[in-house]
């Protein structure tokens, strides 16, 4: 691989109105279980990458990506939404292989043009298959190698695949390797409708069998499947919490200070995205607001680090100025420090990854 020593001068977000901050044990704790995190902030257009130096201080890397959300990983691969494409991003670096102090490198690889259908969660089934929530259209879709999309899933309340965000399906979770769950704020079959039930009218849906398994809930988001648990987020109440695989009352284990968006696993701990809610009609008039009052708090942006055996806060990233809004948040295994390769700057043109030598 030949990459250029100018790949250190824009390797980090060091834009003067942008600080990431993290708890004081925050890199211990991700040296600690060999990972990395990234996160999407869709207001900004940046994935951020948020691994350990050397020297045990946070790294921070970000690119722009248009309106990017829907985020997936394995450590080798990743998927990103943005605004109207699909994106597939490899590590070009072999085991042990270091570039500019970065232990990975993941360069776009092949991009799909979905056009603006507001992709959500991404998702890979156990065939390899990308599945992702269309959120304009209010169904599950995967990529097309001649259309925008192929739809896959609608919720039973949807009359009609039509593009008008009805009722704001917005997250997927998977069971088994197959999409299983799937978030919406509404049941709503209306144009827009969604807005008009923000503060109870939030759902979970079993794809498999389109019953509503779980109702009553505030904007939900960032479902998942984890140690035979269906964990979820209930953004628009402020609780990061659980319901059982067959459905039933939703349990909040933890309150987050903010808007929660994104939601991953790595051991005995769940990584929680959070915003601070816009001051307009979506976000304002919810539960959250006076939660946050009950406890003479502000609203945050940044990662929060969650214990599952107790539900307690233990470790924390917390993000001032631009950046006021996060999408979704992965955990990359095996990562200390990652990095991306972007189309702003000119090192994509001057890396160069060779595969091994084949026949003809």
């Amino acid at each position: 691989m030949a990459t250029d020593d100018a790949t250190e001068q824009t390797n980090e977000a060091e834009e003067p109105q942008l600080e990431l901050v993290g708890s004081r044990q925050f890199t211990s704790w991700m040296l600690e279980h060999s990972i990395s995190l990234a996160f999407t902030t869709y207001q900004t257009g940046k994935l951020f990458l948020i691994g350990v130096k050397p020297d045990g201080r946070l790294s921070v890397f970000e690119r722009t990506f248009n309106r990017c959300m829907g985020l997936w990983a394995d450590g080798q691969t990743l998927w990103l939404s943005s605004l109207y494409q699909m994106w597939r991003f490899e590590n070009v670096l072999a085991a042990g292989q270091i570039a500019n102090g970065y232990d990975r490198l993941y360069v776009p690889q092949m991009g799909y043009t979905t056009g603006g259908i507001d992709i959500h969660d991404v998702t890979v089934d156990s065939d390899g298959r990308v599945v992702f929530v269309n959120t304009l259209f209010g169904c599950l879709g995967t990529l097309s190698e001649t259309h925008s999309f192929s739809p896959l899933w609608r919720p039973p309340f949807i009359s009609k695949l039509a593009a008008e965000d009805r009722c704001h399906l917005n997250g997927l979770a998977m069971r088994d390797g197959k999409p299983r769950y799937a978030t919406a704020v509404s049941q709503s079959d209306v144009n827009d409708g969604w807005r008009d039930r923000r503060r109870d009218g939030g759902v979970v849906v079993d794809v498999t069998t389109d019953e509503v398994i779980a109702s009553g809930l505030s904007m939900p988001h960032s479902p998942r499947v984890y140690r035979d648990k269906l964990w979820l987020l209930d953004s628009g109440n402020g609780y990061f919490g659980h319901t059982s695989l067959d459905g039933g009352d939703f349990e909040n284990m933890t309150f987050c200070p903010g808007y929660q968006r994104g939601l991953a696993f790595c051991g005995d701990f769940a990584v929680v995205g959070l915003s601070k809610p816009r001051k307009n009609k979506t976000f304002t008039g919810l539960n959250l607001d006076d939660e946050l009052a009950s406890r003479d708090a502000e609203p945050r942006c940044g990662l929060q680090v969650i214990d599952l055996n107790t539900g307690d806060i233990v470790h924390w990233l917390r993000i001032e100025g631009i950046v006021t809004e996060l999408y979704d948040v992965v955990v990359l295994p095996q990562v200390q420090r990652p990095m991306a390769l972007g189309f702003k700057t000119d090192e994509i043109r001057r890396t160069i990854s060779l595969a091994p030598e084949g026949e003809i």
